[in-house]
């Protein structure tokens, strides 16, 4: 029987090219040890849609070695495995075993989602879950998924075999994330917010912590409401918590994953904006009023401490 990742705060991190779209290793390293927190590689942030396979099981390696040689070796390192068919998810979870990760996340197939009824959701991820040789966390989120939204039983039901250990709620809701922790505990299921905006919301509801897209840029600011929630301090954690969710909001209007890119290499020395197409680089207006004033707030109080 597999078991739950450790609760907490895990980030989807980006992954920083050259110029010329290439790796650029020096820069992952010093992003990975700058988290050195639970991390995701190959999320939606880390542009797995626009990397080979050889990449992906790359970006996984630069990782896992980069926190071992630097004395983070029981950081917990889950990869995103999801494909357009069965086939190929299953051979993303080999190599992400081969290449050091110690969980799987998996989005549902979505090209023709007309076909993805009920059965065929819930074949794909037992399919892929059975032949998984990690242990295996379900991701929602409809907005990559053509709008495919999987409903609390069919969560539920895939609970229930016995290598799917988690899923990540990227839908927002917090009443679907409340209903699922009412009936799996997060220390049998670990139930994961999917977006900084509901992160205190989520671990008041029984989440296990959260994957989120802004821990990118401010991972300590996570970590002190995460441990403010823990010590009983709520008033304090959430006001906190309105901080992070004006910059889970504004991060979504200054350009994405190239203006994460663009903030770590102004704030924090290292990368560059570099993003593969269909994705676009921050452009200088979107790096640049109310919404990046916000960002810019935030960083300074990362800074502090």
């Amino acid at each position: 029987m597999s078991h739950p990742p450790p609760p907490g705060i895990y980030v989807p991190a980006v992954l920083f090219f050259k110029e010329n779209e290439d790796f650029d290793v020096p820069a992952i390293k010093a992003h990975v040890l700058r988290l050195a927190t639970g991390i995701v590689v190959q999320g939606n942030n880390g542009e797995a849609a626009h990397l080979s396979h050889d990449e992906r099981k790359e970006a996984i390696s630069i990782t896992r070695q980069t926190l071992d040689e630097n004395g983070f070796q029981n950081v917990v390192i889950i990869a995103g495995c999801g494909a357009q068919s069965a086939r190929e998810s299953k051979i993303l979870c080999a190599d992400a075993k081969d290449a050091g990760a110690g969980y799987v996340l998996v989005l549902t197939p979505s090209v023709w989602p007309g076909q993805m009824t009920r059965d065929a959701i819930l074949a794909f991820h037992r399919d892929v879950a059975t032949h998984s040789p990690l242990p295996y966390l379900v991701y929602n989120f409809p907005t990559v998924t053509a709008g495919l939204n999987l409903e609390l039983d069919i969560i539920l039901e895939l609970s229930e075999h016995p290598n799917i250990v988690g899923t990540k709620l990227s839908c927002g809701s917090i009443g679907k994330l409340h209903r699922l922790t009412s009936a799996k505990p997060s220390s049998q299921f670990a139930t994961l917010a999917g977006m900084s905006e509901v992160l205190l919301q989520g671990l008041l509801s029984g989440s296990a912590g959260a994957i989120a897209a802004l821990p990118n840029i401010v991972p300590k600011l996570h970590m002190k409401l995460y441990g403010l929630y823990k010590a009983g301090k709520i008033d304090e954690a959430m006001r906190l918590q309105s901080l992070l969710g004006q910059g889970d909001f504004a991060i979504k209007h200054v350009g994405g994953i190239g203006a994460i890119k663009a903030l770590a290499s102004k704030h924090f020395g290292y990368g560059e904006p570099h993003v593969r197409g269909p994705l676009q680089v921050a452009t200088a207006k979107q790096l640049s009023g109310p919404y990046f004033d916000k960002l810019e707030e935030l960083i300074a109080m990362e800074k502090s401490l």
